[in-house]
C-alpha cells in the first residue's frame, strides 16, 4: 500500500527551517552591527586623543561675508561673533591621507574629520582607517574641490542608530533642536581655511538628487536651485540667500526611502 505524504508535517518543517535561518541571519547582522560600532568607537577615541582643536578669535586673516540688506535684529549678527575652530591635521594625515577637513554641527554629536576619495561609494562601507566597516565614515563629495570656488560643498554619512556619524542629524527635524537658535551654525576646518556657516534650510524628503548639484551654468540657474532648497525647509530660519553665497549641504538617510538634509551658507572664513 502506497504511503501518503504528510504535507502538513512538511510545511511545518519548512516553516521551522525558514524561521531558524532568518534568526541566524538576523543574529549575524546584529553581531556585525555591534562589532562595526565597537571598531568605529575605538577609532573615534583614538583620533580625538591625537587631534588638537582650538577656537580662534577673529584676526587679520578673518573675512566676514557681509549681508548689507539685513536688519540689525537678524541672528546673522550674533552668529558672526562665534569663534572659528582650527584643527591641526598633521597626526590625522598619518591615520589617513584622504582626510580633508573637520566638521562640527551644533546641537548634534557631529564632530568628526571627513575624508574624500575618487568616488561616493568607498566610505559608505569603510572606516577612517580604510578597513571595511558598514558604519562607513563622513565623506566629501568626490566632485568637490575645497581649494576652488564650488557653489555647493556636500558631505555625506550614514544616519546610524547608535548616533555616530550622521546619526544625530535627524535632530534637526525635532522641535527641541529648532527652538534653540544656538544650533543654527556649523563650523568647519580644512588645511586651507576655517569657516563658519549659518543654517537656512532643513528637511526630510524622499530620496532624490536634485539638491546635490555643485556647479551651475549661470546665476539664474543657481538662484532657481537656492529657491528650491530654501522653500523646501521645514522651518523658517529668517535667513536670506543669494547667488553670491556659497553653501554647505549635509545629507544622510532617514530610513530606506527618505533623506534628511541640511543646508547652510558661508558667513565667515579665515585663510590659513
Amino acid at each position: 500500500m502506497k504511503k501518503r505524504i504528510n504535507w502538513k508535517n512538511i510545511i511545518i518543517l519548512l516553516l521551522l527551517i525558514f524561521f531558524i535561518t532568518t534568526l541566524i541571519i538576523s543574529s549575524y547582522k546584529i553581531l556585525n552591527w555591534f562589532n562595526d560600532n565597537k571598531k568605529i568607537q575605538k577609532q573615534i577615541n583614538d583620533y580625538k586623543k591625537k587631534t588638537t582643536i582650538k577656537e580662534v578669535k577673529d584676526n587679520d586673516n578673518t573675512t566676514i561675508i557681509e549681508q548689507p540688506d539685513l536688519p540689525v535684529s537678524n541672528p546673522y549678527y550674533n552668529y558672526i561673533k562665534t569663534n572659528l575652530i582650527d584643527v591641526d591635521f598633521k597626526n590625522l594625515k598619518q591615520i589617513n591621507n584622504e582626510i580633508n577637513g573637520w566638521i562640527q554641527v551644533a546641537g548634534t554629536n557631529i564632530n568628526y574629520p571627513f575624508v574624500q576619495t575618487k568616488d561616493n561609494s568607498f566610505y559608505l562601507n569603510h572606516a577612517l582607517d580604510k578597513n571595511y566597516n558598514n558604519a562607513g565614515w563622513v565623506f566629501l563629495d568626490y566632485r568637490n574641490n575645497l581649494n576652488s570656488n564650488d557653489k555647493n560643498t556636500i558631505l555625506y554619512a550614514h544616519g546610524r542608530l547608535d548616533k555616530i556619524m550622521f546619526g544625530t542629524l535627524k535632530n534637526i527635524l525635532s522641535n527641541d533642536w529648532l527652538k534653540d537658535s544656538n544650533n543654527f551654525i556649523i563650523r568647519m576646518s580644512t588645511e586651507y581655511e576655517n569657516t563658519l556657516w549659518q543654517v537656512f534650510s532643513v528637511y526630510r524628503i524622499p530620496t532624490t538628487s536634485d539638491y546635490l548639484e555643485i556647479n551651475f551654468n549661470s546665476d539664474n540657474e543657481y538662484k532657481k536651485f537656492l529657491d528650491l532648497i530654501k522653500n523646501r525647509s521645514n522651518y523658517d530660519f529668517n535667513t536670506s540667500i543669494n547667488t553670491t553665497d556659497k553653501i554647505l549641504t549635509l545629507s544622510t538617510c532617514y530610513d530606506n526611502n527618505d533623506k534628511v538634509v541640511m543646508h547652510a551658507k558661508l558667513i565667515k572664513k579665515e585663510n590659513k
